[in-house]
């Protein structure tokens, strides 16, 4: 008789992680998405945040070429505002320089760009 504990060795022990929007879409190790996953479930207070944060991760961490538990390792004590500035850091590097994420101040273009340019 089986036990709950005891692991299916037939079973494929990955996740499958995907974004819509980005038509993102990677195969985990369970144990790294669980980390992740919980990790951010700890810090933000609804799971839908902790799920996008998680996906979010995890492309960061394929785009960069950083193993995600580097990642995760760094954002360790950070709170809700630190990670998004970590995320933002490293989002903004995969990003056209025109959509930059956190920037509060504007590209002012040059003036002789700027009138050849209609609304």
């Amino acid at each position: 008789m089986g036990s709950v504990n005891n692991i299916n060795p037939k079973t494929d022990l990955t996740v499958r992680v995907f974004d819509r929007f980005y038509t993102f879409e990677k195969s985990v190790p369970a144990d790294e998405y669980d980390a992740v996953n919980s990790f951010f479930r700890s810090v933000f207070t609804t799971a839908q945040a902790a799920e996008n944060f998680t996906v979010t991760l995890f492309r960061v961490s394929e785009q960069a070429k950083i193993p995600v538990m580097n990642l995760l390792q760094q954002m360790q004590g950070q709170d809700q505002t630190q990670i998004n500035l970590t995320l933002s850091y490293y989002l903004n590097g995969l990003r056209s320089p025109s959509t930059l994420l956190g920037v509060n101040v504007t590209s002012v273009p040059n003036y002789y760009v700027a009138r050849n340019i209609l609304n």
